[in-house]
């Protein structure tokens, strides 16, 4: 792997447990939803029951606990926002 090449992974143990790496912030949460900013990209994480198990920004880990239901990165900030304000305004 070349120098400066963005890692980050994601683990998932029978969709109960997500480990992931290369994390850089935590954007929101809550027990249906997280997202947050990763080396590549915004990952947006949906289930039930969700909640931190473990949160170390220093080395860019985050493990989640819950009911994973679905998961995936979004294109650009414009998808982010919208997600972030269709939630205030439900």
């Amino acid at each position: 792997m070349e120098q400066g090449t963005k890692k980050q992974e994601i683990k998932l143990l029978n969709r109960k447990l997500m480990e992931i790496s290369g994390v850089l912030n935590v954007e929101s949460f809550d027990s249906e939803e997280f997202l947050l900013e990763t080396e590549c990209g915004f990952l947006s994480i949906h289930g039930q029951n969700l909640h931190i198990k473990n949160l170390n920004l220093e080395h860019g880990l985050v493990a989640i606990e819950g009911l994973i239901t679905r998961m995936g990165y979004l294109d650009n900030n414009a998808q982010k926002s919208k997600g972030i304000w269709s939630k205030l305004f439900k």
